[in-house]
């Protein structure tokens, strides 16, 4: 424990209503510890998981709410200095820590620690790899950054053998501005890509390369580092292995593989190859290629830990994906309106590739907001345009808080619009949220697929769409 501190004892949140945050504390509340926090606004929907858990949640903050004295303060990562609770930490010299680092002490230690990582598909996979060793009885504790429907909460404390993290390469917290994965004792790594992303924090490609070798070093002998075949940055960390490696992807080369891909509207299925012999035949309620290498990591790693072929096909039958991954928001007149998280450009092409997949035939509108501290710079401003490439209409919503981005290197929008025309797609920039709901509403017709992507809040642009569609059809 950190500092000694035990079940009783009384630890304080500053940012508390991150999804993570709110999850660290219910699993501390749990765990018998007196537990409270504050965050800038106590917003849904982890305001409403706090008044039910019975954590004391303060709106705004202020050094009165720090008395009587923490045994132990968690700052979030999105504190920065001069807030005015985490000065008073420091001027009082109070005990605090970040979230990976009381993750790590209170709940990995002792576990057998898997860290999902990459760029793309850890949120999914992460979910994907914890529901199959529930299904099959391990009990897995794990602590992920979104919603998997199977468990309704993105946390779980568990008695198992097993602890899964979402490794998140992001910075830890303004006093550590290491990478949050390097706190989880990884005995298995899984890493499905190494990309640029986090411009905000990372320089370049060749940053984020470091952060992950450091990682795949923590890796001990006896562990595990499964890598995507199909992807050089995940490829070129297999020599810096001093555990085996495993691979999977769709590619040739790769240890685990798939054959047989067959695309369906509500689900995929494959047969799983491992090193040249048929594994068996399994069924994901997901859509796309890049779901199925996330259900290859998953046999990888549950192949790694023990469990057998049916085992494993119970658990991905019975996956029902995670809560902002192509989520179905409404139907309205035969139109479909779907939330995703995509943000970099390689996730806006697999979201509209894996439709297009199980929906050949029908009009597919891709409608997106540059949102991310990547997005909303010029760092992918060649990479935008091929990646609609999948979709029918594009719609590119404004630039969410371009003032974030340093100028002389934002995204020059005009030049993405023109870029995607010039690929022969029907494409429009509407100047706000309601125009592009005016928009898509307007022209949307019986069988379109409509797909909202953006990793905030968009303006509760699925509300409003979903309205507008009932308003136009009588529904």
């Amino acid at each position: 424990m950190i500092a000694g501190i035990r079940p009783g004892g009384y630890i304080y949140f500053i940012g508390i209503c991150g999804t993570a945050m709110a999850g660290l504390a219910g699993m501390l509340k749990g765990r018998g510890y007196r537990v409270a926090g504050s965050d800038a606004g106590v917003y849904p929907p982890m305001s409403a998981f706090l008044k039910e858990q019975e954590i004391p949640a303060h709106d705004g903050y202020d050094p009165a709410h720090l008395d009587p004295l923490p045994d132990l303060v968690v700052v979030g990562n999105a504190i920065s200095r001069g807030n005015a609770e985490a000065e008073a930490v420091l001027e009082r010299k109070l005990r605090y820590a970040s979230l990976p680092e009381v993750l790590k002490e209170f709940f990995i230690r002792g576990k057998n620690s898997v860290v999902i990582t990459g760029t793309h598909g850890k949120t999914t996979t992460s979910s994907m790899l914890a529901w199959a060793l529930a299904a099959a009885g391990r009990d897995p504790g794990f602590m992920i950054g979104g919603i998997p429907e199977n468990f309704g909460q993105g946390y779980r404390v568990g008695a198992g053998p097993q602890f899964v993290s979402e490794g998140d390469e992001y910075d830890t917290a303004f006093f550590d501005k290491g990478p949050k994965f390097l706190h989880y004792l990884p005995d298995v790594v899984v890493v499905n890509s190494v990309e640029f992303d986090h411009a905000d924090i990372y320089e370049n490609l060749e940053e984020i390369q470091v952060a992950f070798a450091r990682l795949v070093n923590l890796i001990p002998r006896n562990g595990l580092l499964a890598v995507c075949a199909d992807d050089p940055g995940a490829m070129a960390l297999a020599p810096r292995a001093f555990c085996p490696v495993q691979t999977f992807g769709l590619g040739p080369g790769a240890a685990w593989t798939a054959r047989d891909l067959r695309f369906g509207a509500d689900e995929t299925g494959f047969t799983a190859v491992r090193d040249g012999a048929e594994v068996g035949r399994f069924s994901i309620p997901l859509r796309g290629e890049h779901n199925v290498r996330n259900a290859l990591a998953t046999l990888t790693v549950c192949a790694h830990l023990g469990l057998t072929a049916s085992e494993v096909r119970e658990g991905l039958s019975t996956f029902r994906g995670v809560r902002r991954r192509l989520t179905v928001r409404g139907v309205v007149g035969d139109v479909t309106v779907f939330d995703d998280f995509a943000k970099h450009p390689t996730e806006v092409r697999e979201t509209l590739r894996g439709l297009r997949l199980s929906f050949p035939d029908r009009r597919l509108w891709a409608v997106f907001e540059p949102a991310t501290a990547t997005a909303r710079r010029a760092a992918f401003q060649e990479d935008y345009p091929p990646a609609f490439d999948p979709a029918d209409r594009v719609v590119i919503a404004p630039v969410f808080r371009p003032d974030k981005a340093p100028e002389g290197q934002r995204l020059q929008m005009e030049k993405v619009i023109q870029d995607i025309a010039a690929r022969g797609k029907p494409v429009s920039h509407p100047p706000s949220i309601d125009a592009v709901v005016d928009l898509v509403a307007g022209e949307a017709q019986k069988g379109d697929l409509i797909v909202c992507m953006s990793n905030g809040g968009f303006g509760g642009i699925h509300e409003k769409l979903l309205a507008a569609l009932k308003n136009r059809h009588g529904a």
